[in-house]
């Protein structure tokens, strides 16, 4: 055991080698007998792949670079494709990112062919949650249509593609289900019998987490949804997801109690205060899912996801064995098979079969290997710490760990507060190795699910309303300080440090505490005026209607609250990372703020990436923002990581 200074551990985990096992497995399916998902190619240039299991256990990635299965529609895109079995073979719907055409194509035959039409309007025509009907000849998806050049000329509804090609370069050809009601709505959910379909609406200046519409509709003989009607939901009340049971009632999972619970045709299936949903980022997610013999495979749990089997009749659940703490929101069944996303502090993301009638649970595509000695990987701890007034705040605690290293007596670590984007999201408790880059090191990592993230209730959602840069600011400095007092963390040596809203409320927490040496601030809003005004795509262009307040009655609070408008009050060195095709969080915002900051002499460094959007996907990008992050912690910490490039701060 040597003793050396924290920050200075010598560590496996090295930037290449996070960045190569960024991103997880996504949008599992079953085609046939066999299950397919997405997965990410950091090294690849970011792009992501279908990847299928052949019945002897196999995977096979089946579309090739530069096919990229990824949807922009409201940006966060969702569910990329769908297939259904035909006499020769699977037939295979999905999105191709680079055009946002969607194309199908049949594994062993011909390169995949476009079924849809490019636009020069605004964004043109994007396509998402797509179901293949060869029966009816069409693919049922969601059209998001650009109607102008601004980001919030669109619309958005069902739709029917003709899977002859016919609509590949005319707009005509593609079939509207139902009349334009809503500004957003899902896929839509055919019944057992086919004489219904239910789908997810909602409208501004509503996120769907604060109220959406359960809607069904009856299906005509020409595939026309008529007679459609609001069966659930409201303005305060959220649907996250519906589906039907085999048997034809009707499945969803409403927060009407202050929790997504599920419900069948209106009645509770399972009371608890848990949640057996989440804010509908993507389109598609999938929380629960009906199996034939009329069990349900759900998500849920306080603070985490796990995997059960529901009775519905008893409302007991049998949640699945095995060492997967947290699943992500992509359940599909087939007969009494479930496959999952699963994860814990240990293991990343693989995907996990269970058969409901043995409860096995195992493995079978993207197993998790060690890419290093799991000595080194963090030992994460769940605290709850008291914030202002006596509410509580979760965190997970990832203290500095090496093996063969310890720090000398009577030396506190730096501690990194890292704050989640969304900001309606969470931070989930997995293995992660960008923060295992820093624990091995000498660094420790407190993420906090501030008051308005998920997983808590919807009044622990609540907290946020009109509160943005307010509630998770004080939580993150509460956590940093509590650490600081209870001997945890060194109080001279605090960072915070997050990306989107993360990165709001990094450069929100420089701006207006004392409490950090430095920040990374990373692809960030932070000028609500211009954020809200057109400089952002149309599902967060009213956000902040509920975040900060109407803007009509309280434009003074969209200035008071922007880092933008303070950037005289950040004194502590920061580092801003952006990319320059990022639509949602625009580099106009970052350059903005640079302007104001301007010959005041803090030191900082402003690091752009081309190719890039919200969120790093290339392996390159990765690697160039956590070198340079550990070097500005390293240059304000007084730290000697070896073999870390030098970030140039300027004044």
């Amino acid at each position: 055991m040597r003793t050396l200074p924290y920050g200075s551990w010598p560590s496996p985990v090295e930037a290449a080698l996070a960045a190569a096992h960024d991103g997880r497995p996504d949008d599992v399916g079953f085609v046939g007998d066999e299950v397919w998902w997405t997965a990410p190619r950091p090294t690849e240039g970011g792009r992501r792949t279908l990847v299928r299991r052949h019945a002897d256990g196999t995977e096979e990635p089946v579309l090739p670079a530069p096919w990229n299965v990824r949807s922009r529609v409201i940006e966060y895109g969702g569910r990329p494709w769908g297939a259904a079995t035909t006499d020769a073979g699977p037939l295979v719907a999905f999105v191709n990112f680079a055009d946002q055409r969607l194309y199908v194509f049949t594994p062993g035959g011909d390169e995949p062919r476009p079924l849809t039409p490019l636009s020069p309007v605004g964004g043109g025509l994007r396509w998402i949650e797509p179901d293949p009907r060869p029966e009816r000849g069409e693919v049922w998806c969601v059209l998001e249509e650009f109607t102008g050049e601004g980001p919030t000329d669109v619309r958005r509804v069902p739709v029917a593609v003709p899977l002859d090609g016919s609509a590949a370069d005319d707009r005509a050809a593609v079939r509207e289900l139902t009349p334009e009601r809503h500004r957003f709505v899902t896929g839509p959910r055919l019944s057992p019998d086919q004489r219904r379909a239910a789908w997810l609406a909602w409208d501004h200046p509503r996120m769907p987490w604060d109220g959406t519409e359960l809607i069904v509709a009856d299906v005509g003989d020409e595939g026309i949804f008529q007679g459609a009607r609001t069966v659930a939901g409201g303005p305060e009340e959220s649907i996250a997801q519906a589906d039907w049971a085999p048997d034809g009632t009707l499945l969803y999972a409403s927060d009407r109690t202050g929790w997504w619970n599920l419900y069948r045709d209106g009645r509770p299936l399972c009371a608890r205060e848990e949640e057996f949903g989440g804010p509908l980022w993507k389109l598609g997610q999938r929380w629960f899912a009906p199996l034939d013999s009329g069990l349900i495979a759900v998500l849920h749990g306080r603070g985490a996801a796990v995997l059960g089997i529901l009775d519905p009749e008893t409302g007991e659940v049998v949640d699945a064995a095995g060492p997967w703490t947290e699943f992500a929101p992509a359940l599909a069944a087939h007969g009494e098979r479930v496959v999952g996303v699963g994860a814990g502090p240990r293991s990343g993301y693989e995907v996990v079969e269970l058969d409901a009638r043995t409860g096995r649970a195992r493995v079978i595509g993207a197993p998790h290997q060690d890419a290093i000695d799991p000595a080194y990987y963090p030992r994460p701890r769940i605290r709850t710490f008291t914030g202002p007034g006596g509410r509580e705040i979760h965190a997970h605690v990832h203290p500095p760990h090496h093996p063969g290293c310890r720090a000398p007596d009577g030396e506190l670590p730096p501690y990194v507060i890292w704050a989640h984007g969304g900001p309606t999201s969470r931070s989930p408790l997995v293995l992660d190795l960008e923060i295992a880059y820093f624990t091995s090191r000498g660094i420790g990592v407190a993420e906090v699910n501030y008051g308005g993230s998920s997983g808590h209730g919807r009044e622990y959602r609540n907290r946020l309303r009109e509160q943005w840069g307010v509630v998770d600011v004080e939580d993150c400095a509460a956590v940093a300080l509590a650490l600081a007092e209870e001997g945890t963390a060194d109080r001279e040596r605090l960072a915070v440090r997050g990306g989107s809203a993360g990165g709001w409320t990094s450069a929100a927490s420089l701006a207006t505490t004392d409490v950090y040496a430095c920040g990374t601030i990373i692809y960030p809003i932070l000028d609500l005026t211009g954020w809200g005004t057109g400089e952002t795509h149309d599902f967060e262009s009213q956000y902040l209607e509920s975040l900060i307040g109407p803007y009509a009655e309280v434009p003074d609070r969209y200035a008071e609250r922007s880092p933008a408008e303070h950037a005289e009050s950040v004194t502590a060195p920061f580092l801003l990372l952006q990319g320059l095709d990022d639509v949602i969080c625009p580099p106009v915002q970052c350059e903005r703020f640079l302007d104001r900051m301007a010959g005041r002499g803090v030191p900082h460094a402003y690091l752009t990436f081309e190719g890039e959007g919200h969120g790093f996907r290339r392996a390159e990008t990765m690697v160039r923002a956590l070198e340079a992050e550990l070097s500005l912690y390293a240059q304000v910490f007084g730290l000697t990581p070896p073999g870390v490039p030098a970030l140039e701060l300027t004044r």
